[in-house]
């Protein structure tokens, strides 16, 4: 009777598992099946959308998206993250298979952190296009050669990003949102860490992990190289080479993860500037920046910032940035919160463009989250 007891519970063990089986093969019809739907109705809404509004929309789209996520995740009980990355590179892929492709330039190559900035915003089916350097970004968007692009202008370690706003200066196209991406940099390579002779990385990635790499690896050349993701693939064909990279380039080019997390500040983030042309209607948390020169005389820069006192604005970030060929006169980079459109914001800067020799509203646009 036992061995019949215990047969029986084998048996109903199986079915159950095969029912099981079958109810997944079941849910993943029905989500192809939804996919499909989708696909075909993105198709039919980007056909109805005028061109130069296209980009826009979509990327409205993925947003609403991303905000639902967040919507359902607490009805789910699903990771808030994980329904968000879902629902965000779902968009993207019926984009893409809808045959819509709008470049968006990038500081490259894949699997740099610019990169991986994009892919958090518009999603793995997004047309992401590398660019060499910062400059070519904005020239991209300048030349109409992409609708938006990618660059870094601040992190938490090392401030602002220079050669960005330098472009700003040169190039004041406008700032349509912000990515914030937490930067965790892997030690790579295809020996272990006692084999290590040389460490390659672009200075700022070095930068925030100076003290690990004394600690750890106190022995081995740190050299300075244009980009991380190309560090890693430097590694991955140089014998006792190493890089200081994420850990996507690492996997991507076959390298063993040596040590992760090695970054000497564990809240290590880097806040990335979205560009183009792009006009974001008011959210409610909105951020606004502004760039201007003032007149090269005592107190300019205090009377600017009492307009913000007088009107409750605060003031997020500021910055100064000298002026190419005119010493001791400066660029002042400044976010605040609130969208231009909102009376006092748009007060402010009409009372700000009075004192100015040169104002440019690069943009207003929702704050970034984690």
């Amino acid at each position: 009777m036992k061995r019949a007891t215990k047969s029986t519970k084998r048996t109903s063990n199986t079915k159950s598992s095969a029912s099981q089986s079958m109810d997944l093969v079941e849910i993943d019809h029905q989500l192809l099946q939804l996919l499909t739907a989708r696909v075909n109705t993105t198709r039919a809404l980007a056909e109805s959308i005028a061109k130069p509004d296209l980009m826009d929309q979509l990327w409205q789209q993925q947003n609403s998206a991303a905000q639902r996520a967040i919507e359902s995740a607490h009805r789910s009980g699903l990771s808030t993250q994980s329904l968000s990355d879902w629902l965000r590179h779902t968009v993207s892929l019926c984009f893409h298979e809808a045959h819509v492709h709008n470049p968006i330039a990038y500081l490259g190559p894949i699997y740099s952190y610019s990169y991986l900035a994009a892919v958090k915003e518009f999603g793995l089916s997004a047309t992401l296009v590398p660019v060499a350097t910062i400059s070519a970004v904005f020239d991209e968007i300048s030349r109409g050669q992409a609708t938006m692009g990618v660059v870094p202008i601040e992190n938490s370690t090392d401030g602002r990003v220079v050669d960005t706003l330098g472009m700003f200066a040169r190039m004041p196209v406008q700032i349509c949102g912000e990515v914030l991406l937490p930067i965790h940099h892997c030690l790579l390579a295809r020996c272990p860490r006692g084999e290590i002779t040389e460490i390659y990385s672009k200075p700022q990635a070095m930068s925030q992990c100076r003290s690990w790499l004394s600690q750890h690896v106190p022995d081995a050349r740190l050299i300075e190289i244009s980009s991380t993701a190309a560090a890693a693939r430097l590694a991955a064909d140089k014998p006792g080479a190493a890089a200081v990279a994420s850990r996507e380039a690492g996997i991507h080019h076959g390298l063993e993860i040596v040590d992760e997390n090695i970054e000497d500040n564990p809240n290590n983030v880097t806040r990335f500037a979205l560009i183009g042309s792009a006009q974001r209607a008011k959210t409610g948390t909105d951020k606004t920046s502004v760039m201007f020169q003032l007149r090269h005389q005592p107190g300019a820069l205090a009377q600017a910032m009492v307009i913000f006192q007088k009107a409750k604005i605060n003031l997020t970030w500021i910055e100064s940035f000298p002026l190419v060929n005119h010493p001791n006169e400066y660029l002042f980079f400044v976010e605040l919160d609130g969208h231009n459109q909102s009376k006092n914001v748009a007060a402010a800067l009409a009372q700000l463009g009075k004192q100015t020799l040169r104002m440019e509203v690069l943009g207003s646009y929702p704050k970034a989250n984690m």
